[in-house]
């Protein structure tokens, strides 16, 4: 007897902890539907995530988690959750609906069609129907791809540089080679400052091949004057031409890149330094508010009345961006690489270098955004320097802060100021540089 009533006892002590259990469940699902139906997407999604190791496979549980992660911009989460609900009911328009939106967002266009599709011919009700058709318009006209586009910028600028020759504060350096003796430096080999002004312009086109190619070509100039120091006067050109391709989220670059950076100084009877070469780059969007992308670039850098000096750099990198919700765009990338001397008995001027960038912006108003970034480069030189006698290590630090105002459609006005600071074992390359200006540009589009 005692044996047969046994099961009955542990069923029934099972279920006087199961039943509270599963109210308290029911309970926490109904405030999270609550929530989502209040807009209040963040607090739903906060209080069933920490659920999912007890929850997920309820298809119920599983419908509200996708929703709250869908609003939040958390799409590949929201598709996890609702293919479990799909799983078990594949019926439920309402999560193929959901599905659909997260995979619109995604960018996986096929998915999100196909899964529309099956809601449109389930006869939904009228204003769902609508919504469906406008998606389903915008996924075709997308499949057509975009027309070909180009925009064009003009940008005039005005500042104060702190250090335009980018050269040591010191008046005198002692060179071991000569037992440490102090040598007088030139004037212009010490550091200047100046007031500027200058002219930029630049155009970036884009022609679609079918709905994944397309080719990409862009150019950009500045010319700036001193108002003093006209021998450090400079100009920078830059032409760059590819290919892109585009599969759902990931996007890959191809681009040829040829620069010439000049400074106006008699010594120089053409560009100061020519840079002919090209990237590859991968960008993949993770989800609405998510990015990460690497590249590898190399560039053959000549310099014409230094030759000497002539290298092959190869740089390799990754980075990473995140938009937070009503917040700031932060990104974040770091790389290495190596620029290596074309002459072998040249040694001291090539080196490994490795870096680290940061920045992000804030949209304060349709009318202000203000940015920041920050970057940290260390360069360490392959051979002892034959005057100072030591192997030259390079630490270097820039930032920017700057604010941006937009007075109406295409213009802007940016104010900022920029600093840089290169710390070296070899005095003549330690420098601080600080420069404030302001930015006036224009777009055109067509």
């Amino acid at each position: 007897m005692k044996c047969r009533l046994l099961p009955r006892i542990a069923a029934v002590a099972l279920l006087a902890c199961v039943l509270p259990a599963l109210a308290l469940a029911d309970e926490v699902l109904d405030r999270a539907k609550k929530l989502i139906e209040g807009r209040d997407a963040r607090t739903a999604y906060e209080l069933l995530a920490p659920l999912q190791s007890q929850r997920a496979g309820d298809p119920n549980y599983d419908y509200l988690l996708g929703v709250a992660a869908l609003d939040l911009g958390r799409n590949t989460e929201a598709v996890f959750a609702l293919e479990r609900v799909l799983a078990v009911q594949p019926n439920n328009a309402q999560a193929r609906a959901e599905i659909a939106r997260a995979y619109f967002n995604l960018k996986e266009m096929d998915a999100a069609k196909r899964e529309f599709q099956n809601v449109r011919t389930q006869n939904p009700p009228a204003e769902v129907a609508a919504t469906i058709d406008r998606y389903l318009d915008a996924i075709d006209r997308a499949a057509v791809g975009p027309k070909p586009t180009a925009r064009f910028y003009v940008e005039g600028f005005a500042g104060y540089d702190s250090n335009v020759n980018s050269a040591t504060a010191d008046r005198s350096i002692a060179v071991p080679l000569f037992g440490g003796a102090l040598f007088t430096l030139a004037p212009g080999a010490t550091k200047l400052s100046d007031g500027y002004w200058g002219l930029a312009a630049g155009v970036a086109t884009r022609m679609p091949i079918n709905t994944r190619w397309a080719l990409i070509a862009g150019f950009n100039g500045s010319r700036r004057w001193n108002f003093e120091r006209d021998n450090f006067d400079t100009a920078f050109v830059d032409l760059n031409f590819g290919t892109t391709y585009k599969r759902d989220r990931d996007l890959l670059s191809f681009l040829v890149q040829l620069n010439d950076f000049t400074v106006y100084d008699p010594i120089y009877s053409s560009a100061y330094r020519e840079a002919r070469g090209g990237t590859v780059q991968w960008q993949r969007d993770v989800d609405a508010r998510n990015q990460v992308s690497a590249y590898v670039q190399y560039a053959k850098l000549t310099y014409p009345d230094q030759r000497i000096r002539n290298a092959d750099r190869y740089v390799a990198g990754a980075g990473y961006a995140h938009a937070f919700r009503g917040g700031p765009t932060v990104y974040a990338s770091l790389y290495g690489g190596r620029e290596k001397t074309a002459d072998p008995t040249a040694e001291a001027l090539g080196f490994d270098l490795y870096g680290v960038r940061a920045g992000g912006d804030q949209v304060l108003s349709e009318k202000f955004i203000v940015f920041a970034n920050a970057a940290y480069e260390h360069r360490r030189y392959d051979a002892t320097d034959s005057f100072f006698l030591v192997t030259r290590r390079d630490n270097q630090v820039t930032g920017t802060v700057g604010l941006h105002y937009v007075p109406a459609r295409n213009w802007r006005v940016t104010t900022q100021v920029l600093g840089f600071v290169n710390r070296s074992n070899i005095d003549l390359n330690t420098f601080d540089r600080v420069m404030g200006e302001v930015r006036l540009r224009r777009d055109f589009d067509f």
